[in-house]
Formats: C-alpha cells, structure tokens, sequence
C-alpha cells in the first residue's frame, strides 16, 4: 500500500471517530468531568510527574515500554511507581514476575488502601496491580476511574514518577486514565493499524479531553530511519487534521533479548541492560528529563495528584 493511501485511510478515521456518543456514555463522560468538583483540594507541593503509555492497537508492545521506562527510570535514582491500568487483563505484574494478592477492585470495594495495593520489585520500583481476568474490572464505569484517580492524592509519600500503563484501545477508560496524566507517550510499530489506531486515540484524547502534546514511541523497528519514518506519517497526518502536536520521544529496536526477559519475566533494562532494546528503554527515560516541568492541571479537571499545588523542581 503506498504513502498516499495510508494517509488517505487515515484520514477516514476524522469521520469515522466523529459518531456522536450514546448518550449514557457522554452522561458518564461528564460525570467523570464533574468529579473534581466533589472532592475538596488541599494543595501541597508538587513533586509527581505522571505519564500515561498508551497505544491504540493491541500487540504494540505497550505494557513493555511502560515496565522498562519505569525500570529504567528506577535505574536511574529516581522514585518510580507503576500503575497497570489494563483493568481485567492486568499483565505488568506477570512482566516482572511478582505474585500480588490485592488489586485495585479491591480498592474500588473498600477493602484496602492504595497504599496497601503497593508491592516492590527490582531496582526499588513500585507496583500497582490492575487485577486479570476478573469481569468486574474490565467494566469499570467512569466514577470509579475517577476514584482511582483521586485514590493516589492519599499516598503517604508520592514518588517522583507514576507511569501509567493504559489498556489497549480506544475506549473511555483508556482515554480518562490518559487525560489525568501529565504527558501521553503514544506507542506505534510498522503496521497499519497501529498508525490508524493511534491516530484515533489521539483524536479523542484531544477533542473530548483537550489534550494537546503527545509523545512518540516507534517499538520493534529495525532501525532508526523506520522509526523516523513512522513518526513522520503519524505526524503528517495529525498535522492535516488535528490540532495537536507531536514529538519523537524515540525508539526501541527489534531485539531478541527483550523477548527473553519476557519469558524470563524479567525486564530487559534489568536482565541485560547492554542490549540494543535497553540503550533505547534508557534513552527514553533520558527523554523524560528534557520535557520541562509538568504544568498544573487546570482547574475542575481530574488528574493525578492534583492535590500537589506546584511543578516539580528539577524536571
């Protein structure tokens, strides 16, 4: 398929996403706007930068990226919490070969804190366990993305990073968890569907949710002038249509040690931090320290750690 053809195919998503919503999910959808407004802001210092990975397409190697940034950021001195927001078919935790016994519906019962939900794995990160297979999880409804959100206001001591690695998709759920953090990194590889899909996401998250900057991840591309490439076509795109702006974050190379740590349930920042695939985790998160400070989420919107009043010092 040529150049033109792709752009041209997703240049249909600008109608084919532009199908009103049912009117429940845009009830929920405000109420998940409004949430804010019920809970009393007690502003302190803001020492958090959250960063949603998301991605559109299942298979992209999300939950990969997620855990060996964090990892890698961990690596690196800082204080790193996880979250695996894929409700009902969490994985992180199987990534990194930890055995939890309490997820967030236990949270959503009333049964724990957050702060109970945390479990340690290598290099001092923190994990937050979304819970697999478990059908409640996966039909979350938007007042309790909004409590799990607001759920990390309460953390005894907040890390200086939680990176949030969202559910495949487009769906609300993906798109809330994305829009209540600091950044959105977008991860795509050579196929298609991951270009179209993410464009799609890309396309809510800024006309229903005003989120304007987004940051690039090419996955499993066998150099860096395939990365490059694909950045280009997304951006071209999005530029056509879109009032966005995108960045090239970097790459990950197609490696076949990252897929032994994966099956040695490891990641490979930590197992075999030589490798082709972790230079490019480690580069991302060198990426991360050239954004600037994270601006203060606007006033009435729901996010992570709003409670905190000011940007981090030393972003």
């Amino acid at each position: 398929m040529s150049e033109a053809m792709q752009v041209n195919q997703a240049a249909g998503l600008h109608n084919l996403f532009s199908t009103a919503r049912t009117q429940t999910q845009q009830d929920e959808l405000d109420a998940f706007h409004q949430a804010a407004s019920l809970r009393p802001v007690v502003p302190r210092a803001r020492t958090t930068r959250t960063i949603a990975v998301a991605g559109g397409k299942g298979g992209v190697g999300k939950t990969t990226v997620a855990v060996n940034l964090a990892m890698a950021m961990a690596m690196a001195g800082r204080d790193v919490m996880l979250l695996d927001a894929d409700m009902g078919v969490a994985n992180v935790d199987v990534q990194l070969g930890l055995n939890p016994s309490r997820h967030i519906g236990h949270l959503l019962e009333g049964k724990c804190t957050l702060q109970d939900l945390i479990i340690p794995a290598q290099h001092g990160l923190k994990v937050i366990p979304g819970g697999s297979g478990i059908r409640r999880l996966a039909k979350m409804v938007n007042g309790e993305h909004a409590a799990v959100i607001r759920a990390f206001d309460d953390l005894i001591q907040p890390p200086d990073v939680l990176v949030v690695d969202s559910a495949a998709g487009v769906a609300d759920n993906v798109a809330m968890f994305a829009a209540a953090s600091d950044d959105v990194v977008i991860v795509v590889c050579d196929e298609l569907a991951s270009l179209t899909d993410a464009y799609a996401l890309i396309k809510i998250l800024a006309h229903d949710f005003g989120v304007r900057r987004f940051h690039i991840v090419a996955n499993m591309v066998r150099q860096a002038s395939d990365a490059k490439k694909l950045y280009e076509k997304l951006a071209r795109v999005c530029g056509r249509f879109l009032d966005v702006a995108l960045d090239y974050m970097g790459m990950v190379p197609h490696d076949e040690w990252l897929r032994q740590a994966i099956r040695r349930q490891g990641a490979v920042v930590d197992l075999w931090p030589s490798s082709r695939a972790a230079m490019g985790f480690k580069q991302l998160a060198g990426a991360v320290d050239t954004w600037g400070k994270p601006a203060y989420p606007d006033l009435g919107r729901i996010a992570f750690f709003s409670g905190q009043s000011a940007p981090a010092a030393g972003w």
